[in-house]
């Protein structure tokens, strides 16, 4: 199944401007976008992947993760095959990167319709469009998040976050929560790492809560690569200056795809990180892909009260009644927290 993309102008030469995404790329005919995705076919661009599912799975809200989104509630997440970026390390590269390495475009079809009754039929709360990057199946995404809104549910992005504001601007109104991933804090790192830019990524995070969608940022902690203390302390500082209570979640790396000559995070890493977004001021600030630690769980930033117990994606004890904390009577931020 083909459709017409969104978000592209034509050129004289029945080439194409695509403004999706932030690699905005001029696409000759008979080509595609970097996406491997897009493609320009007599000066029209097409989205290959409307319809066509490669992943579909209920997964707790925390997977994403969102911890202070719907905290305890399931969400059914869908992605297809494609991405606007070529991470080495990427943990779901067979799927992300298929177009491109295997010049292929799998999938099962499935109607924004069925989606909807799926995610229902199935008890979740929300709809997340996650696995690869949700940028490149705007088109599907933004139809099936019409349809899902007008249902009661909820919409979530899991992103690396380089779409541009003229697609937010469409996902306005439809999109509620995102998880955007804030890879490293160096262009030398996105270029070399991941073939983008660093600074549309954080121009996107600043639109979104324009926007009033509620942002999370996960930062997946790789060693010799982005571990260092004045790396992770510049992260911090820039979410405390956007926002001293948007959650930073710092994650385990372990070796994948292209990036195996690297150890695994070690659970000192992690912590020390954690330390270090606390001290720059950061409300919450987690720990992930280690089960057991500390940093897993939701406490009050005033009086340090333990509010919400997880272990790796399970709530185990949810403390937080109205939006407040129960002991001091804090502010809890977050939607339905």
């Amino acid at each position: 199944m083909t459709k017409e993309a969104r978000l592209y102008s034509r050129a004289a030469d029945r080439s194409v401007n695509c403004y999706l995404c932030s690699h905005r790329c001029r696409i000759a005919e008979g080509k595609r976008g970097i996406c491997g995705v897009r493609e320009n076919t007599g000066g029209v661009l097409y989205s290959l992947i409307y319809g066509k599912i490669i992943a579909e799975n209920i997964d707790p809200v925390e997977k994403k993760p969102l911890f202070h989104f719907q905290p305890g509630s399931s969400s059914y997440s869908i992605a297809t095959v494609g991405c606007n970026f070529r991470c080495l390390h990427c943990q779901n590269a067979e799927i992300s990167q298929m177009p491109r390495d295997l010049k292929k475009i799998l999938g099962e079809d499935a109607s924004p319709e069925e989606v909807v009754s799926e995610a229902l039929g199935t008890g979740c709360s929300s709809i997340s469009y996650t696995y690869t990057e949700p940028t490149i199946f705007f088109e599907y995404a933004h139809d099936i998040g019409a349809l899902a809104r007008e249902k009661g549910l909820k919409n979530i992005f899991v992103t690396n976050g380089y779409m541009t504001r003229e697609c937010l601007d469409e996902a306005k109104g439809m999109l509620d929560a995102a998880n955007v991933d804030i890879k490293a804090f160096t262009d030398d790192f996105y270029r070399k790492v991941c073939g983008a830019r660093l600074a549309p990524v954080l121009d996107s995070i600043e639109y979104m809560r324009t926007l009033g969608i509620w942002v999370e940022v996960t930062t997946l902690v790789i060693p010799t690569l982005n571990d260092s203390e004045d790396e992770l302390r510049n992260i911090a500082r820039w979410i405390y200056r956007t926002d001293k209570a948007m959650p930073w979640h710092i994650s385990a790396f372990h070796p994948t795809y292209r990036l195996t000559n690297v150890p695994r995070t070690p659970a000192s890493i992690l912590e020390r990180a954690r330390e270090i977004g606390l001290e720059e001021g950061l409300r919450y600030v987690y720990t992930g892909n280690i089960p057991g630690l500390k940093g897993e769980s939701t406490y009050c930033y005033k009086c340090k009260e333990q509010l919400i117990d997880r272990f790796g994606f399970t709530v185990r004890k949810n403390l937080v009644r109205d939006s407040m904390c129960p002991k001091c009577g804090s502010v809890i931020d977050g939607v339905e927290i």
